[in-house]
């Protein structure tokens, strides 16, 4: 097999549910032989949708794409609240959903927007001395997180039918989405945790552009030499 070491910039991967970004890199590794690369991102593992991976020179760009802004898109449970604020987690409340429209959804979610100090779930992967929080929630602990600064650009509801609605998120990079659908759940007093999460935009990159998963790894050498985006054409400002 050849070996891809000489391969320098990115690919736009359409990222399915079940496997972590982790995952995925490590598939491309073994599939290619590829020893340098890495991911910017990370989207959880129900999650789907644009995952950057970078490749050999492009692994010094990583930080410069994880930087750029992101778009999503989902559905989120109105009634119920789990400890991850994902459909993941364990159920900590189930309570009635008041009577509201698409609109109430829409007014409480532009609450949201603009600059905001956002505290992240315990259920994720920010360490704290070394730890993943996620670690210490398996075993019942929570320790004190400290809040970082987001921007939420966007937070819209196109559709709603009790007790799933679907939304559009733009915002920075870090932004805990999850942890905004909850928020928004416990200021309509009844609870929501996030049902389904899908990256579609980050940075200059969209998804319609990304290749699956599946495809991916039934690519030919010239096929995969094709799908890359060069380093330069990435270190490049638009």
């Amino acid at each position: 097999m050849q070996d891809f070491d000489s391969l320098d910039g990115a690919l736009l991967v359409d990222k399915p549910s079940g496997p972590t970004s982790h995952d995925v890199v490590d598939a491309i590794r073994d599939t290619f032989n590829i020893k340098k690369a890495g991911h910017c991102g990370t989207l959880d593992p129900n999650a789907t949708g644009l995952l950057i991976i970078v490749l050999g020179k492009g692994t010094k760009l990583s930080e410069k794409l994880m930087s750029d802004d992101k778009v999503y898109t989902g559905v989120i449970k109105l009634g119920e609240t789990t400890d991850s604020y994902d459909v993941e987690g364990e159920l900590v409340a189930s309570l009635p959903v008041p009577p509201i429209m698409l609109e109430d959804l829409n007014q409480t979610a532009a609450t949201f927007q603009g600059d905001q100090m956002q505290m992240p779930p315990m259920v994720s992967a920010v360490k704290v001395k070394g730890v993943p929080l996620y670690k210490m929630a398996r075993k019942g602990v929570e320790v004190e997180r400290k809040a970082r600064l987001i921007h939420v650009y966007s937070y819209t509801f196109s559709t709603y039918e009790l007790p799933y609605a679907r939304f559009r998120i733009a915002c920075t990079k870090g932004t805990y989405v999850r942890s905004l659908v909850h928020d928004l759940g416990q200021k309509l007093g009844c609870g929501a945790h996030l049902h389904a999460l899908r990256r579609t935009v980050s940075g200059k990159f969209d998804v319609k552009d990304a290749i699956t998963m599946e495809d991916l790894l039934k690519c030919s050498n010239s096929d995969l030499e094709k799908r890359v985006i060069p380093f330069l054409k990435l270190a490049t400002p638009t």
